[in-house]
């Protein structure tokens, strides 16, 4: 039969999914590694929906001007670890000002 008279929408038994159970994990390192050698794929159909919420966004914003240089290496170290230069920069920001800062001289 020609591809354009077949009903597409229905799949040979052969070629449907088979419905996999997730496993129960003892541990952490245990579904991971499992995940790891696993695709989702197999266990979408007895995966169950999850609840998901979003913070509020940041409420006000701060505009700070770099040299292009600097901004090339932000962009360099924030590819490295995944992440926007953006996060990059409001997370050392955060870790700066998380830090104890000595009291310097003459401040009061």
């Amino acid at each position: 039969m020609p591809l354009s008279e077949r009903n597409l929408n229905t799949v040979s038994p052969e070629l449907k999914p088979q419905r996999r159970a997730i496993p129960a994990f003892a541990r952490r390192e245990e579904e991971a590694a499992f995940w790891d050698s696993h695709s989702i794929a197999d266990y979408w159909e007895s995966a169950d929906p999850a609840e998901v919420s979003f913070g509020h966004s940041l409420s006000r914003g701060l505009t700070i001007r770099r040299d292009p240089e600097t901004l090339v290496a932000l962009r360099a170290a924030a590819r490295l670890k995944g992440m926007g230069p953006t996060t990059l920069a409001r997370s050392w920001i955060l870790e700066r000002l998380a830090q104890p800062s000595p009291v310097r001289s003459g401040d009061s």
